[in-house]
Formats: structure tokens, C-alpha cells, sequence
């Protein structure tokens, strides 16, 4: 009954638990010498109805979800590699879920839709989000979405930054990842 918030809550304790194996696998890589190469995931977010279950035939059969919502999960977590975040989701997930630590990235055209899809970064848990910190951290990448709209780079920049000290600043609170670095480029 309450897919998005479970959807949300399991996004984040597989970056908890990758977060471990990585920390595992550099020690394993340090007592043997080699190089220490991090494994890195995306996921992408979305909530909707779908075809759920075993599906195929005598030749080819197996356990399955199809449909529009599973396209376009698929298609936002092949976009957490551009916008440099770890988590991106939808917005029928972001009004499901309201209570968890999110921000908006981006309005897109994806592949199979005519419209352009509004997507977020899921950065933390309903704590997180009500953390006078984080809310601050909400208002200025408010501004920096603003500001990059209106296609006023500099200001668009300056508030970049200051949503990377205040990112910086907030170190230890459970923040997922780092904010979307790709406005940065963009600005350049």
C-alpha cells in the first residue's frame, strides 16, 4: 500500500549496504596490493501501475515487470550517470512519498514520451528532510534551478556553490550523495 515510500526506503539502504561492500572490498584490495575500484550503482525511481509476474513461453520464461511505469524507471536511472546523483525518481513518486529528503533536477524529454517528465534526486530519509539544514540546502538549489531557467549563469553558479558549502556543511547527516554537479557544466 505504500510502494512509493518502501520504493524510497529500499533506494536508500542499498547505497547504505554498497557503501559497506566497498569499504569491505578496499580492504581486501589494500591487504593484496591492488588497486581498490568502488563499485558504483544508479537507481531510478518510479511509481505506477505495471504487469508484474511470470511471463513467456515453454522456450523462454521468466519472472518480469512491464509497462510504461518500468520503462520509465529504467530510463530515469540511466540518467543518474548525467546529472551525477545516485538516486533519480519520478514525480508520481515524489507526490507519494513527500516526506522523504528529495530535489528537483531537471524538466526531460525521455525516449517513448511526447511530454517532457519533471525528475528529482532522492537525497535522504523523512529526517533528513526536516532538518533545518537540508531546508536550507532546498531554498538555495531552489534558486539555482530559478536562476538557470532564466539563463542568468552567473547567479545560477554563485548559487551552485553555496549549495556546495552548505552541502559540505551538512557532512554527516546522512546525505546520499553530493548535489547534481551537472548545472555546473551547464552554466559553463
Amino acid at each position: 500500500e505504500d510502494h512509493s515510500r518502501d520504493a524510497c526506503q529500499s533506494a536508500l539502504l542499498m547505497i547504505d549496504d554498497l557503501k559497506v561492500l566497498n569499504d569491505e572490498l578496499e580492504r581486501e584490495a589494500e591487504e593484496e596490493g591492488r588497486e581498490h575500484r568502488p563499485i558504483k550503482i544508479g537507481i531510478g525511481l518510479n511509481s505506477g501501475e505495471a504487469c508484474v509476474g511470470n511471463m513467456g513461453s515453454e522456450q523462454r520464461f521468466d519472472y518480469s515487470v512491464l509497462g510504461d511505469n518500468v520503462n520509465l524507471a529504467s530510463r530515469l536511472e540511466g540518467q543518474s550517470k548525467t546529472y551525477g546523483v545516485t538516486i533519480v525518481i519520478g514525480d508520481k513518486t515524489v507526490r507519494l512519498a513527500p516526506d522523504y529528503a528529495m530535489l528537483e533536477l531537471d524538466l526531460i524529454k525521455v525516449k517513448g514520451k511526447t511530454e517532457a517528465v519533471r525528475i528529482h534526486t532522492l537525497m535522504g530519509d523523512p529526517d533528513l528532510a526536516q532538518d533545518s539544514e537540508f531546508l536550507e540546502l532546498k531554498d538555495i538549489h531552489k534558486r539555482v534551478l530559478s536562476t538557470y531557467r532564466d539563463q542568468d549563469w552567473n547567479g545560477a553558479a554563485t548559487a551552485m556553490n553555496e549549495a556546495k558549502d552548505k552541502v559540505e556543511s551538512m557532512s554527516g547527516k546522512g546525505l546520499v550523495h553530493e548535489l547534481p554537479r551537472f548545472y555546473v557544466f551547464r552554466c559553463a
